[in-house]
């Protein structure tokens, strides 16, 4: 089996977290599919009864008893089924080793991150660009949908934080490939969250549930002229300083997200590939809605070189997401990071120093 992947991350209070899961997997589970519930060695169920699996957790869940469910979901663009979990974590165990509290997986990344397409190339030579601009566009869709079916099923707002990445565990949010804030206002989290754990070097996990005045207050505690190193191709990019952060903080979170929104217009590079990748989708458009052996040929491309993948971490696009709900989604692909996104929008605003 490929490495897992992408991981989802989600954070609510301990008291919610059952609920937090009862509501999740709805969302997620296919109706009618096989569960599996695992708490520990003698709890653990096969069941095809969502009830079932929510009732067990709910009489379980304490101390040093976490729960464990997978199922399949259906990804929509393509249609298909892929096998994930839903790890659930008491806050016992979260203090002695952080994991949390709240990680969905796709249970192999193959499943997706498809390693070729059926594309058709439509005119001119192929195009190494357009072939990756079309292999983000196939899993953006899925990678938002996942992360608010996760975090934001319904309108509780249990869940006040979430995100997304490739790497194993949760770090700083501006390392990630998507991050979800339950309450635009608390924009800035995002960035005080990172610098408080870049700088002391602590879980995220561990402290993404801090209030925003809180982690305000440790970011102001921090020595004059404190910076954590960051991977940017500017110099300033190269580093994030305290001041940046608290000026971030005292900015109206309208503002810092216009900003973000003109930010994540999309490169030269990427405005280049993007026509040939909308003819190669309507193309595949096309041959989905023909009958078998018909519609425009088509061609078995590797999406996974290198030159696929540096184009994309290099190019692809950000997406800035206003949620009906007053809560915002911050996404790229996870072959990069969210914080090009910060850095170029807190640049604009002459906050970077």
């Amino acid at each position: 089996m490929s490495d897992a992947g992408p991981m989802f991350y989600a954070w609510c209070d301990e008291a919610d977290r059952v609920d937090a899961l009862a509501a999740a997997l709805p969302a997620l589970v296919i109706p009618g599919d096989l569960i599996r519930v695992a708490m520990d060695n003698d709890i653990w169920r096969k069941t095809h009864s969502l009830e079932e699996v929510i009732a067990t957790v709910r009489a379980n869940f304490s101390g040093w008893i976490n729960a464990d469910v997978s199922s399949g979901v259906t990804l929509r663009h393509p249609e298909r089924d892929v096998c994930f979990g839903i790890a659930c974590y008491t806050e016992e165990c979260e203090r002695d080793c952080p994991f949390g509290p709240l990680v969905l997986r796709v249970c192999d990344s193959s499943d997706f991150f498809r390693s070729d397409l059926d594309l058709a190339w439509g005119r001119g030579p192929r195009s190494i660009e357009a072939e990756a601009a079309v292999s983000w566009h196939m899993i953006q869709d899925d990678l938002e949908d996942l992360l608010l079916r996760f975090c934001a099923p319904d309108a509780s707002g249990r869940i006040q934080t979430g995100a997304c990445t490739q790497a194993g565990y949760w770090v700083a949010p501006v390392e990630m490939c998507a991050t979800y804030n339950a309450n635009t206002a608390e924009l800035a989290r995002d960035l005080a969250l990172s610098w408080v754990s870049l700088h002391g070097n602590e879980s995220v996990s561990r402290i993404a549930g801090t209030s925003l005045e809180a982690l305000h207050a440790r970011v102001d505690a921090a020595p004059r002229g404190a910076r954590v190193p960051m991977k940017g191709k500017s110099d300033l990019a190269r580093s994030l300083s305290r001041e940046t952060v608290l000026k971030a903080l005292a900015t109206p979170s309208a503002v810092l997200l216009e900003a973000l929104e003109a930010a994540a217009v999309p490169d030269d590079a990427w405005r280049a590939a993007e026509p040939h990748a909308r003819e190669i989708m309507e193309l595949l458009r096309q041959i989905g809605k023909a009958p078998e052996g018909e519609g425009p040929p088509a061609w078995r491309a590797d999406i996974t070189t290198r030159r696929h993948t540096r184009f994309l971490e290099e190019h692809a696009p950000f997406h800035v997401r206003r949620l009906p709900s007053g809560g915002v989604v911050l996404v790229t692909h996870p072959y990069r990071t969210l914080w090009p996104l910060w850095s170029d929008a807190l640049f604009v605003l002459g906050l970077m120093s």
